[in-house]
């Protein structure tokens, strides 16, 4: 009986391996806890509270892209621009508590998700976002 070979896409839907999804999530509990304990001396981020949501790993873990969002959406580009700073510092910390073969290059972006979701939450709520969804507003009475 021939065996089937699956070819993976190779383009962005391609899932994550477990294994991107496990390394992606230690990079994001390291990065994560340094911003919290105010280990990166950048008058920029000190006092800032700001949230990583998602660490997205390449098949080779040699490349982390972090998703920041500064608490409130306030000054993201002041925050990347930081974090882009002490780039360096940041890769060689996250280096030391997650035990790879080779420290992944990071790059941050910001997470518009939240931006997303709240654009899609207010289309919901327009009357004709109610109609849609079956549900009666006051201009249906």
């Amino acid at each position: 009986m021939p065996r089937r070979h699956h070819q993976r896409d190779s383009g962005a839907s391609a899932m994550p391996s477990q294994r991107q999804l496990r390394v992606g999530e230690l990079v994001r509990h390291a990065l994560a806890d340094m911003l919290t304990r105010g280990e990166v001396h950048d008058p920029v981020l000190e006092g800032r509270l700001i949230t990583v949501p998602e660490v997205q790993m390449t098949a080779d873990l040699r490349l982390a892209t972090i998703y920041v969002m500064p608490l409130g959406g306030r000054d993201t580009d002041a925050v990347l621009a930081a974090l882009e700073r002490n780039k360096r510092y940041l890769r060689g910390e996250i280096a030391r508590h997650v035990n790879l073969k080779f420290a992944p290059e990071i790059r941050f972006r910001i997470d518009e998700r939240f931006d997303e979701a709240e654009r899609i939450e207010k289309l919901l709520r327009t009357p004709a976002g109610q109609r849609d969804l079956g549900n009666k507003t006051d201009d249906d009475s």
